[in-house]
């Protein structure tokens, strides 16, 4: 595929990603995640509270909640419990991620993300960055 044939790609994957964020109950940030493998999608995600908890992600001071799942965990946890691989796949998120979630995308076997904005922490992205896996930021 040609250099601005995968960034058309990568702008409406970022697009989706941003989009699905929206399902989010989170009030603080509604991020979302797309995974793509070999030209298809293969999980999705969005952050906020595991099954069977209120979807209330912020506490009464509006802080998140600290059991709130990140996008990106709930696209690779989606992954885990089916027949699909993340290895060598694309993570596509609206924003940079933290480094909880930076440990898991290297253990999934994902080989390069592309997120639309950046965290205020960006050690998640230097980490990624060290393990090898190829990062971009990309504006939509």
């Amino acid at each position: 595929m040609t250099k601005q044939k995968q960034y058309k790609y990568d702008q409406a994957y970022l697009r989706m990603a941003s989009e699905w964020g929206k399902l989010s109950h989170c009030k603080r940030k509604q991020v979302g995640a797309i995974i793509v493998k070999d030209r298809m999608i293969i999980s999705d995600g969005y952050n906020g509270t595991p099954t069977g908890f209120d979807n209330f992600c912020e506490d009464e001071e509006g802080y998140t909640k600290w059991h709130v799942l990140h996008a990106e965990a709930n696209a690779i946890l989606k992954v885990a419990a089916s027949t699909q691989s993340c290895d060598g796949a694309t993570l596509y998120i609206s924003l940079s991620p933290c480094k909880s979630c930076s440990k898991l995308i290297h253990q999934a076997g994902i080989k390069r993300v592309v997120y639309s904005s950046s965290y205020k922490d960006l050690s998640g992205v230097e980490f990624l960055e060290k393990a090898g896996i190829k990062v971009e930021l990309i504006t939509i």
